[in-house]
């Protein structure tokens, strides 16, 4: 359905449309429906499934109207009933199309006059097309206008002259030349190009005069070419493209006959989507059927007729297909048809164990032998490499005479959609540099002598005949360009030394290999949970995601190891392979276990993983490997590699520890002091014990009473207070009192937070009681602050909840507020948000976050009750502000990413409940979505 959609927001404004229909149904090949507009008169909308034909009663002028889509979608989605009966509107329109399809078409009598009046204006355009090229050539290139509207002008003028296929090739120059530095080889190789056409027209009589007609844009009946001797072959389609050019979408397919060993190729056009009414098989498959081929030296486009057979997959016939073709048979097929057809611009080539190969920028396709020829550069040129990962695969693409488009890949029994270039003015009609040194400045000065050329096309050029010298660089031109493409000579390549490595893992099923693609491509926010349902299974992604994967893991850090591990062998040699991605090449994931040559040759990450498997199996082999390698070790990477040690943490780690409290890094001596604080009875414990000692003061009259805390921080500290981290500055340890900073503040919050909270236990009692303690208001923030730091640093669930529930002093304070709700154990989450009533929506967004993925059962069911209590409150007053479903808009996207997706049957049974429109729709997305995810975890089973 999407695939019709004339843009994306004309697909976005019918999926909006859901909930305004009317009158729906559906009967045989009829679908139709009312869509309820801004008038009063509901549009009419009309499908017609056999086509698809759409018609709708709205003033869109785009085809098919968002109307039409929206009811295909809702059709697709098998909410619109089947009736026994189509309505009458519909009925009337479908009536009037079988009646047109029914009726016999009249044969049109070519007219003499009309077409010798044709044959006239065409030969008078190509007169003036003639002048217009020699004058070019004589006054030098480097004074033509280069710009669209020159170009057009000429073009417009071959339009009046009925010749629509010059004034095409015309119109295709100014894009071809734009920011290439050889653009007068190309303007002089198109010059030539048409000069050889016009010299071709001259002469009707000889073999090649229906192509000439051809290229000059005659047009020829359908049932002429249908009347043409039928080809009958199994015809298999190796490449489908599908451009558009102002409004109108051409769709090529390329098919090979599998007995024959003919080349096809199907055109068909399509007004305003493409929507095109022809199908062809898809990619791989074969069809049983004659083909009409248009008359020409070359034949090549051909028609299919309307009985052909289904298409069908036959591996037999695929295998067979892989089995022809060498870079020599491409080479000789090639100056073939263009030996035929010099105007020919690229012929259907099948290439079978090539290898893709990058080198220095430039892109070639090599045979085992080194045997290569350059490639048109791709737009993913990635995609060909990981299709092929270093091995012989079966290439299918269009030689233009200097290199090669690639359209479609079989590797591993399938085929796969090449690509598109990145160059697509890329033209291999470009005359020699010498030649395009005479017309830059002009026969007129540069004399009337030709370029040197080759041997043959030297003495061809020599016996032209007249003495004008703008025609006669013209046609030698042509003659080397003929000569050149059609006898390429291939270059010799280097193979890649490794191919890819085997991955023994089993392959993400398609559905799912489809689904990842659509998730990176457009919906981002669910990538998390499909990584994390897909790691239990281990799959590798299918070859041809691996350079989608390296591109996603790129730009994704928090993805990117679970990214690179589903690209696997096939992603770590890709990396290996493309410069850019160097920085994502990763282990063997198909090795046991990594070995010691990781943690001295590996990327930061790869080291940070290998000394976390080795802490959890060998706590102190762990310990003592840092150790050593501790003097060396710099940068960010530094502190992660300390922050392992958390794992398993015990006394003996106390002296790396305390080493680290002397690093010059702040994250290092941070890290370092987090941990030691986790240590009751280390000397950094002891340290931060004697300065609470001397530095606060609080009643011993024991626990059972609240305290009243004072704060007497000296200005001076000692070196040992300094090396233990107080006079570290950071931002948020940024505290004011009096219009001054305040550093008793913020060396109290750090004193607190490197205290174990079993001391304060201890003096002031049970955390809840401990944060009533009474203090003076310029210390009670950093008294806080220190105890959520030392909270979250010891993950102490029973801290958390007290200063959860006291509250937060400070701006600062509250955005952790979350933080310390997600060490408090999921029930008591549970509880605390089904407690909270629909006034409470914005605290209870704010805290999702922090609860377990997807959502307790309870919690869902609860957020779902009080959506529908703002259903119910919009229905009783209408267009109040806040009540409508656009006030909670992120939590209601929240909802649908993180409830479980088996409440997609309760947000159904709620949208049916609600009278609310907007609020019925928005329940509806909701199910959904979470129908879509449900999907997406099943298609990994």
């Amino acid at each position: 359905m999407t695939a019709l959609a004339p843009d994306a927001s004309s697909l976005a404004a019918a999926r909006k449309l859901a909930g305004k229909w009317s009158g729906t149904g559906w009967c045989g090949t009829a679908l139709w429906g009312l869509c309820k507009g801004s008038g009063r008169t509901p549009y009419q909308t009309i499908v017609d499934l056999s086509g698809p034909a759409f018609r709708c009663s709205c003033p869109s002028r785009k085809f098919p109207c968002k109307h039409a889509l929206s009811l295909l979608l809702l059709w697709s989605t098998g909410t619109v009933g089947e009736t026994s009966e189509t309505a009458d509107f519909a009925a009337e329109w479908i009536g009037r199309r079988v009646a047109a399809a029914t009726t016999p078409k009249k044969n049109r009598v070519p007219n003499a006059a009309v077409a010798r009046q044709r044959d006239e204006r065409v030969a008078a355009g190509l007169a003036e097309l003639e002048t217009w090229l020699t004058d070019q050539i004589r006054t030098g290139l480097a004074q033509t206008d280069r710009s669209p509207a020159a170009f057009e002008a000429v073009a417009a003028r071959m339009v009046d002259a009925q010749a629509p296929g010059v004034a095409a090739a015309l119109r295709r120059l100014p894009a071809a030349v734009v920011g290439r530095s050889n653009w007068p080889e190309v303007i002089l190789g198109r010059f030539a190009w048409l000069r050889l056409l016009l010299v071709a027209h001259a002469k009707p009589d000889t073999p090649a005069a229906a192509t000439v007609r051809t290229h000059i844009g005659y047009p020829m009946a359908a049932d002429a070419v249908l009347a043409e001797p039928a080809v009958h072959d199994r015809w298999v389609t190796l490449g489908i493209r599908t451009g558009e050019e102002e409004g109108l979408y051409t769709r090529r397919s390329w098919l090979y006959g599998v007995r024959t060993g003919r080349w096809a190729v199907l055109i068909d056009h399509s007004h305003g989507s493409p929507a095109f009414t022809d199908e062809v098989p898809p990619i791989g498959l074969i069809t049983e059927s004659g083909l009409h081929f248009y008359p020409a030296a070359a034949p090549l486009r051909a028609l299919a007729p309307s009985d052909s057979a289904a298409p069908t997959p036959d591996t037999g016939a695929i295998a067979a297909t892989a089995g022809s073709g060498t870079i020599a048979d491409a080479l000789r097929e090639f100056a073939t048809a263009a030996a035929a057809d010099p105007w020919l611009e690229a012929w259907p080539v099948l290439l079978r164990t090539v290898v893709p190969i990058g080198r220095a920028g430039d892109w070639l396709l090599a045979e085992p032998d080194g045997t290569a020829i350059p490639l048109v550069e791709p737009t993913e040129p990635w995609r060909l490499l990981a299709l092929s990962g270093g091995r012989p695969v079966t290439v299918f693409g269009l030689w233009t005479g200097r290199a090669l488009e690639a359209v479609s890949v079989l590797a591993g029994g399938e085929f796969h959609d090449a690509g598109r270039v990145a160059d697509t003015a890329h033209t291999a009609l470009t005359a020699g540099p010498e030649a395009a040194s005479i017309a830059l400045l002009g026969t007129a000065r540069g004399g009337a002598a030709l370029p040197p050329l080759p041997g043959p096309v030297g003495a061809a050029a020599a016996a032209l005949p007249g003495t004008d010298a703008a025609r006669r660089l013209l046609d030698a031109t042509a003659l080397e360009m003929s000569w050149s493409r059609g006898g390429y000579v291939p270059v010799h390549a280097e193979l890649p030394a490794e191919p890819a490595a085997e991955d023994p893992r089993p392959v993400l099923p398609c559905a799912a290999a489809d689904r990842l693609v659509l998730l990176i491509d457009s919906r981002p926010e669910y990538l998390s949970e499909w990584f994390t349902a897909a790691a239990p299974h281990d799959y590798r992604a299918p070859d041809r995601l691996a350079g989608q994967l390296l591109e996603f893991a790129a730009r994704d850090t928090g993805l990117r190891e679970a990214a690179l591990r589903l690209a696997g062998s096939r992603g770590r040699w890709l990396a290996g392979s493309i410069p850019r991605w160097h920085s994502l090449v990763r282990r063997d994931t198909a090795q046991a276990e990594p070995d010691a040559e990781t943690w001295r040759l590996g990327r930061p990450p790869e080291r940070v993983r290998w000394l976390a498997a080795l802490r959890h199996r060998d706590p102190a082999a762990a310990r003592d490997t840092l150790e050593a390698a501790w003097p060396r070790e710099s940068g960010a990477p530094k502190a992660e590699l300390l922050a392992v040690l958390s794992d398993g943490l015990g006394p003996a780690d106390e002296a790396l520890l305390e080493r680290a409290l002397r690093d010059r890094r702040g994250d290092v001596r941070r890290t370092a002091a987090g941990l030691l604080a986790r240590l009751p009875d280390s000397a950094f414990a002891d340290r931060m014990s004697a300065r609470v000692a001397a530095w606060l003061k609080y009643p011993a009259d024991g626990p059972e009473q609240t305290a009243e805390l004072s704060v007497d921080i000296p200005e001076t500290l000692d070196e040992e207070a300094v090396r233990d981290g107080f006079t570290d500055n950071t931002v948020e340890f940024g505290y004011r009192w009096n219009g001054h900073p305040d550093q008793s503040a913020a060396r109290l919050r750090r004193l607190v937070a490197n205290l174990p909270l079993s001391q304060w236990t201890t003096a002031l009692g049970p955390p809840d009681r401990a944060v009533a303690t009474r203090i003076d208001d310029r210390f009670r923030q950093p008294l806080f602050d220190g105890w959520m730091d030392a909270a979250l640093t010891q993950r102490d669930p029973a801290w958390a909840a007290a200063l959860f529930a006291a509250g937060t002093p400070s701006n600062a304070a509250i955005l952790r507020r979350r933080e310390l709700f997600a060490l408090i154990p999921a029930a008591d989450q549970a509880r605390h948000l089904v407690r909270l009533d629909a006034s409470w929506l914005s605290e209870i967004e704010s805290l999702l976050p922090a609860v377990a993925q997807p959502w307790p059962p309870e919690v869902a069911r609860h957020l779902l009750h009080l959506f529908a209590e703002r259903a119910r409150t919009a229905e009783r007053r209408p267009g109040a502000p806040g009540t409508g479903p656009a006030t909670h808009r992120s939590l209601l996207h929240t909802a649908a990413r993180h409830m479980p997706p088996d409440c997609e049957q309760a947000a159904v049974a709620v949208a049916g409940r609600c009278t609310d429109r907007d609020w019925a729709m928005a329940f509806d997305l909701l199910a959904h979505e979470l129908h879509q995810r449900s999907v997406m975890l099943e298609e990994l089973n």
